[in-house]
């Protein structure tokens, strides 16, 4: 249920508030004031040059009225235990700081015994008439039972018939025919600077239409390697996660997904999962009931103009193999770290990230034929593809991370995020959170300040730290511009 955030980039959590704006013209003297000849220079330009019509917007009503039928608003509900945070006393409604741990601390705040509801809203959209609908999967992440409302004042208890972390994607069931659909389209010929329209129950607001243009594409985002994003400056803010978003022949291009925000609120950037990476994913889930992706087992990164140079490129395309994992497909087919890989099953590669979507589509046991360069000369190599791990980023049994107790993957900082949250050093970073973790309330996005009041700057630190404790700890968390003491449960 928690709403997804910008991983790496200080993504608010959950996005907070939409913005609008107005403008007005003022006169006077100065600035504004001109000269009666000033005055006269443009008529006499327009008899000279013929005045041309004016650039029409373009009129989306039709995409509303055609498609908001099949828009849904999603619904989710789950219970989380109440905890009391260790070494503080129950607070008295009374007291001063009840008010900021209800605001703010909602659902951590500290109470006695019990469990307690929690809800959540999304949008999603009727991807096939038998009910099949697709939404984000951090829209329902968490959720005990998922509703699906109609435009038509409907609603359908949902069946999640598979989530898809690393993609962000849910596909759900509910029991209904002949619903109306959206029509699906492509990525492939659309072009930035294209006009975009994005329909979802903002704020709980249902089927509200909001609109832009296309601002990059293939944009990749950290820790996201399998969704090449489509960016946008279509507002989207709490409750779009999960709706669609059409192109201007009323064709879903995409599923609206995240923001890139310094304050929690929607700053113009927005960020679309492809259409054509979602449809492969729903199309596993009702095959196979999981999400199979191949795997190379190499670390890659981005070329340019100087690396390029000293690998004997002529320009900075490819992706360059950093590391090689040991007893790795790659490793067996003979990739070694220095390697451009400048194409795979004859799809060249213009940019790294582009390789890591290449390979997850590509059924495991399969073989792949790669073009790379090495030591100045081209090659032509064969591997045969492995399995990606189930959930490579966020095992519950992977003791590295912070998973094992406490339900988080983490990483610390960078020097620019430091900046950005006016943090003067430490801090780690949350990239996912499970089990008690999110539980507690935590989510993606939120910043770990301290362990039972010790400031934590790296996860072996962390990890000490969590040895040490018995049965809870308390975090401190920001997030935005709040910073809060959770309590949380730490796993036997």
């Amino acid at each position: 249920m928690n709403y997804q955030t910008l991983k790496r980039s200080v993504i608010a959590a959950v996005l907070a508030s939409a913005l609008s704006g107005a403008y007005s013209i003022g006169s006077g003297k100065g600035l504004w004031s001109v000269s009666a000849a000033t005055q006269a220079a443009p008529a006499v330009a327009a008899a000279n040059h013929p005045a041309t019509p004016a650039a029409r917007l373009p009129d989306m009503s039709a995409i509303v009225a055609n498609n908001g039928a099949a828009v849904v608003n999603i619904s989710v509900s789950g219970k989380v235990r109440n905890q009391e945070l260790p070494g503080f006393p129950q607070l008295d409604p009374n007291d001063p700081f009840y008010e900021f741990f209800r605001r703010f601390g909602v659902p951590q705040m500290p109470q006695r015994g019990g469990e307690r509801v929690v809800r959540g809203q999304g949008s999603g959209f009727i991807l096939r008439g038998d009910g099949i609908v697709l939404t984000n999967a951090h829209v329902i992440d968490g959720a005990d039972e998922v509703v699906v409302k109609l435009i038509d004042k409907r609603e359908f208890k949902a069946k999640v018939l598979g989530v898809d972390k690393p993609s962000d994607v849910a596909v759900l069931k509910i029991d209904a025919r002949n619903l109306p659909t959206v029509k699906v389209g492509s990525t492939a010929n659309t072009r930035v600077g294209e006009w975009v329209l994005a329909i979802g129950s903002p704020f709980g607001f249902e089927n509200s239409a909001s609109a832009g243009i296309i601002s990059a594409k293939s944009r990749t985002l950290p820790d996201e390697n399998y969704v090449p994003f489509i960016q946008t400056d279509v507002a989207v803010n709490p409750g779009n996660s999960g709706g669609p978003l059409f192109n201007m022949a009323g064709e879903v291009i995409g599923i609206n997904s995240q923001i890139y925000s310094r304050t929690g609120g929607y700053q113009g950037l927005s960020f679309a999962i492809p259409i054509e990476v979602a449809v492969k994913v729903e199309n596993q889930i009702v095959k196979y009931g999981k999400v199979q992706r191949g795997r190379l087992g190499i670390t890659i990164q981005s070329l340019n103009q100087s690396l390029a140079e000293s690998f004997g490129l002529k320009t900075p395309a490819g992706a360059l193999v950093s590391s090689v994992e040991q007893d790795s497909p790659a490793a067996k087919g003979g990739i070694e770290p220095g390697d451009v890989i400048l194409a795979l099953n004859g799809t060249e590669i213009t940019n790294s990230g582009e390789l890591p979507s290449l390979v997850a589509d590509i059924r495991p046991g399969e073989k792949a034929k790669l073009k790379i360069w090495r030591k100045r000369e081209m090659r032509e190599i064969e591997v045969k593809i492995g399995a990606q791990k189930a959930d490579a980023s966020a095992s519950a049994d992977d003791k590295s991370s912070a998973h094992g107790r406490l339900g988080l993957a983490l990483r610390p900082l960078t020097a620019g995020e430091r900046r950005q949250l006016d943090i003067d050093k430490g801090g780690l970073l949350i990239e996912d959170a499970s089990g008690n973790a999110a539980r507690a309330g935590i989510r993606p996005g939120d910043v770990v300040l301290s362990v039972n009041g010790e400031p934590v700057s790296s996860v072996s630190q962390m990890r000490g730290l969590l040895d040490k404790a018995s049965k809870r700890v308390a975090l401190l968390i920001r997030r935005d511009n709040a910073t809060i003491f959770v309590p949380v449960e730490l796993e036997r």
